[in-house]
């Protein structure tokens, strides 16, 4: 009799790394466009990773990213950001609504994606450039945009204005009730 077949182990829900650790930020309808949602995920020494929101329209009736650019214009590129030393130096500053890159779609649609709090670029996730499918298979993990670093007198202060998971799950349920009346004109996603 093989011992271990006899341990009886318990059943627990082990949460995911991402849920242990991080905070789970939202910032809905990014620059005033519907439905394009945004997650920051906090750790608890104010780094913070910017992703997309489950409800992003990326996520939505099958489509897939064709390319992600961190060329955001002529004279700025994410990618050449260059940081060094215990202060970060060299770290590009980055406010609520600078954009970090641009998502294309294999249906022409594009999507930027902003920083939603202020503070020094990290590091962007060069792996998405490299497969594109990272950042809809697993977006709180490996198919994360970007590492920010608040500034550390405002590091209390960056949630302001974002939700919670629970406002964040609520927004979503009123969402679904909106998309249900038909009487209504308003902007609607595709939530799934």
């Amino acid at each position: 009799m093989d011992l271990l077949s006899e341990l009886e182990l318990p059943t627990t829900d082990a949460s995911s790394l991402v849920d242990r650790y991080y905070t789970r930020w939202y910032k809905p309808d990014v620059k005033g466009k519907a439905c394009e949602d945004h997650c920051i995920l906090q750790h608890s020494n104010r780094i913070c990773v910017i992703t997309l929101a489950e409800s992003h329209p990326v996520f939505q009736n099958g489509r897939t990213i064709k390319s992600i650019n961190y060329q955001i214009s002529a004279n700025c590129c994410r990618l050449q950001n260059k940081v060094f030393g215990k202060s970060k130096r060299g770290a590009q500053f980055l406010t609520e609504f600078a954009p970090l890159c641009r998502i294309l779609c294999s249906d022409g649609e594009e999507y930027t994606v902003s920083s939603c709090i202020r503070g020094r670029l990290l590091e962007v996730n060069e792996n998405i450039l490299r497969s594109p499918a990272l950042l809809q298979e697993k977006p709180s993990n490996e198919g994360y945009i970007a590492v920010v670093l608040p500034k550390f007198e405002e590091s209390k202060n960056i949630t302001v204005g974002l939700l919670t998971q629970k406002e964040y799950e609520d927004l979503l349920l009123k969402r679904r009730a909106t998309q249900a009346d038909k009487t209504m004109n308003l902007p609607l996603c595709n939530d799934t």
